[in-house]
């Protein structure tokens, strides 16, 4: 279709009048059919009649548009029948508008061309896991509009295969094939909508969370008595004036020159999230214990029984004992200080188990690194010590940098002193003070003194220290106060926190987390959300696969299945007109295999087929209509 400007002269005035006219096959040729008039004010500006009659060709073909169109509803309401008319019988045409007469055709095979190729195959399966997951049927429940609901699937489909920003997503997704999966058009979507959508979804937070979980127990039988938790920090770009959350702190991301959020998640033995915080930058992990066990069960509810598996910077007395008033057990990697209530039975070989460390069936070459375990009652506590061969090499490596790193600038500082470049006491003092808080794990090995008489200053190793420290070297204790469990599935489930480790890793990275360019409080508070909601669908993913036998992440099952496409076939007939077919590309056997595993359908969408007369052909005869 397209937008024709006539002239009329009568009664010595010229009237001029704007219609909407497409090109029709006739026994004659092409001829030009007029849809309807819009009146003799143009309906926009002539650069952008070709826009506005695309835009008016998918509303009348029953296209749904992301952001309504006040003009093209109009012109739209214009061409359907009035309620006391009935409507008109179309007239014959040599070829049906929709479909062609038969599946067989004659074609010019030179002339066959492709075009509008989209990326499908990942939003494909994105789609398909947000169905899975009834997401839909949870936004709707929190109250959210259907827009909202379309704006927020395309927002967290974006986040598990691209990671753009709010800005730069509009584009991305009318590179995919989005549009074709969800039947809308996001022609004109901008990224404000996106923005105020992040307004929408805020106060929804919690409920949506709530009521997924519930839906992930179901749906994967999920085993809701082993909660792990965890924290992590996320960097800003600017100073965030207007977010008092954003503060200076302890960063996970080595940027301690960015202000920050910190971020607290709880996910169950498989994976799947439960419930997460945002908090302030600069807060300390033993203060977020508290908070994290009421958003638990505000979440899942009380569960009784339950086991919370905590790291070491939450395993104060106080801690232990909020996790036990919440009704639950807990297992924690004790300080690095208690490990020296067991030095002599770190020092007794014997009692140690050896345990077996899991290793992924997609790579048995793996290497296994030994841990040996031993039980100790203390109280009402069980402890266990654990060695690691591995980790063993790591603290010995740390260790030696740190002491290396600490004689150095002692000696520096020993240098200034002795050329009288530093000889104030205090101030020595206080260099002394800065360097023992800076290598805070090697400095008790060493007894650091300053001579004001001799302006001397010295330092002499503490020998049985550091051979303390050796011994302890690759251990480490749990604590639990389970007695019911055994030495190895305490350290099994122990170990069982390094996937929110993992969880934290593929928020940052693939679903690229951080940094945060959003200043708004709300904003980044919802940002970090539509991470979780991403990592949801990554979890579903992986879970899947690996319940069929296949142990792989998303990130490449993405870059497999990235060259599946969806693409429009151009064939021009020899009768003068050309069927186009919108389809997915045949898959391959890669994309098959996932596909199936996934149990999600290969075909991406049904095939669409439209007649027209051939390119060609109407813009001759558009030039022969001009001249007349």
């Amino acid at each position: 279709m397209f937008i024709k400007r006539t002239t009329k002269l009568s009664g010595g005035r010229t009237y001029v009048n704007h219609l909407l006219v497409e090109s029709v096959l006739t026994a004659k040729g092409p001829r030009h059919k007029v849809v309807c008039s819009l009146g003799p004010l143009a309906p926009a500006e002539p650069a952008e009649w070709l826009a506005l009659a695309h835009r008016l060709e998918a509303a009348l073909a029953g296209q749904k548009s992301i952001q309504p169109d006040p003009t093209v509803e109009s012109i739209v309401a214009k061409t359907k029948p009035r309620k006391h008319e009935s409507p008109k019988t179309p007239a014959p045409a040599l070829v049906p508008p929709t479909q062609p007469a038969a599946d067989v055709a004659a074609v010019h095979i030179d002339r066959i061309s492709l075009q509008d190729a989209r990326e499908a195959g990942p939003v494909h399966v994105a789609h398909q896991m947000w169905q899975r997951l009834g997401l839909d049927d949870v936004l709707h429940s929190a109250g959210l509009s259907p827009r909202a609901r379309l704006l927020s699937e395309v927002m967290t489909v974006n986040r598990l295969v691209a990671s753009l920003s709010e800005h730069a997503m509009p584009d991305w997704i009318r590179r995919t094939a989005l549009a074709d999966i969800l039947h809308t058009s996001f022609d004109s979507l901008a990224d404000e909508a996106l923005y105020r959508n992040l307004d929408r979804l805020h106060p929804k937070r919690e409920l949506i969370e709530t009521r997924l979980a519930e839906r992930e127990r179901t749906l994967f039988n999920l085993d809701d008595s082993i909660y792990l938790y965890d924290l992590t920090s996320t960097y800003f770009e600017g100073q965030c004036p207007r977010n008092r959350q954003a503060k200076l702190g302890y960063s996970r991301d080595s940027r301690p020159d960015c202000k920050q959020v910190v971020v607290g998640l709880v996910i169950d033995r498989e994976g799947f999230p439960k419930a997460h915080q945002v908090l302030d930058g600069n807060m300390v992990d033993r203060k977020t214990v508290v908070g994290m066990l009421a958003a638990l069960e505000k979440r899942v509810g009380r569960r009784a029984g339950g086991t919370v598996v905590v790291d070491r910077g939450m395993a104060f007395d106080d801690n232990l004992q909020q996790i036990r008033t919440a009704g639950y057990h807990y297992i924690v990697a004790s300080r690095q200080g208690e490990r020296l209530d067991h030095v002599e039975d770190f020092e007794d070989a014997s009692g140690f188990v050896e345990v077996i460390r899991e290793v992924s069936p997609n790579n048995p070459a793996q290497k296994k690194s030994r841990v040996r375990i031993k039980r100790r009652v203390v109280g009402d506590e069980m402890h266990i010590l654990c060695c690691s061969e591995g980790r063993e090499k790591k603290d010995r490596a740390i260790r030696e940098k740190h002491e290396q790193r600490l004689l150095a600038d002692l000696a520096k500082l020993k240098a200034r002193i002795d050329e009288g470049r530093l000889v104030d006491e205090a101030k020595i003092r206080e260099a002394i003070g800065r360097l023992k808080e800076r290598y805070s794990r090697v400095g008790r090995y060493y007894l650091i003194s300053y001579q004001p008489d001799t302006h001397a200053l010295t330092w002499q190793e503490n020998a049985d220290r550091k051979d303390t420290a050796k011994l302890l070297d690759g251990g480490y204790l749990l604590k639990t106060d389970r007695q019911d469990l055994s030495d190895e599935e305490v350290w099994k489930t122990y170990s069982l926190l390094t996937r929110v480790e993992a969880a934290f890793r593929s928020m940052k990275s693939p679903l690229a987390e951080r940094p945060i360019f959003h200043h708004l409080e709300t904003r980044v508070q919802t940002h970090i959300f539509l991470c979780v909601l991403a990592y949801h669908l990554l979890v579903a993913v992986e879970k899947t696969l690996r319940d069929s036998g296949l142990y792989t992440s998303w990130g490449t099952v993405r870059e497999q299945l990235a060259t599946h496409q969806v693409v429009t076939v151009n064939l021009p007939t020899t009768e003068g007109n050309t069927i186009s077919i919108r389809r997915s590309t045949t898959p391959e056997g890669e994309h098959n295999d996932i596909y199936r595993r996934l149990g999600i359908p290969a075909e991406i969408i049904k095939p669409v087929r439209t007649v027209r007369p051939s390119i060609v052909t109407q813009a001759q005869a558009n030039v022969a209509l001009s001249r007349d």
